[in-house]
């Protein structure tokens, strides 16, 4: 499929052909969910932990005698009835990440991509240059062009002075090419590629 290029002076420069096995796949959100619940298990911390009745710091007397008092037997201070006593199947330290298998991950990415084509939410420029650093600049031409919401993908080496400017502004990503995933794709409205990034992106996902 053809595909208008512009530079982020909104000015067309070009076509470039975008293969159909990376960029036109029927969507599948089925996949397109496994892949951001794997990236998002991956993040996640697992640091939250509550004190089992080992870990609590009291007497280990029992509190009172088993039989003729009325009330109902007990054994430990510590247990969960009591105040300041342990949580009985609390959160552990451990690691929330599971497997999932390279296919399932590349034809997640390849969906992700397809989605954004079919949506007509897929821009390609031909690079992500600017003169100087200057947050201003790039803002007003993010307005120009109607873009509230984007990610931008480059080749290998994001420009300095473009990765500078951006970084700043909200709602607004800049990747290189293999920091391409499917949960930062899929949370912006808009996704921004330069000629640079599909060639890298198609190469590494044919």
């Amino acid at each position: 499929m053809k595909l208008t290029v512009r530079n982020l002076d909104d000015q067309e420069v070009g076509d470039i052909e975008l293969a159909d096995e990376v960029f036109g796949l029927p969507i599948r959100r089925d996949i397109l969910a496994r892949v951001v619940n794997w990236q998002l298990a991956k993040r996640r911390a697992g640091t939250h932990k509550t004190k089992g009745i080992s870990e609590i710091q009291g007497t280990t007397r029992k509190p009172y005698k088993q039989k003729g008092t009325g009330r109902a037997r007990q054994g430990s201070l510590r247990s969960p009835q009591f105040r300041g006593g342990a949580t009985i199947f609390g959160p552990v330290v451990r690691s929330h990440e599971f497997s999932l298998q390279k296919k399932v991950r590349k034809l997640g990415l390849k969906t992700a991509l397809s989605s954004k084509q079919r949506d007509g939410r897929l821009v390609v420029i031909d690079a992500a240059h600017v003169n100087e650093a200057k947050t201003k600049v790039l803002r007003d031409r993010f307005e120009t062009l109607g873009w509230g919401s984007v990610l931008i993908i480059d080749g290998p080496v994001v420009e300095k002075n473009f990765l500078l400017a951006a970084r700043n502004l909200p709602r607004v990503d800049v990747l290189p090419q293999q920091g391409a995933n499917v949960y930062d794709i899929l949370r912006r409205d808009t996704l921004v590629l330069t000629r640079e990034a599909v060639q890298h992106l198609e190469a590494r996902l044919k």
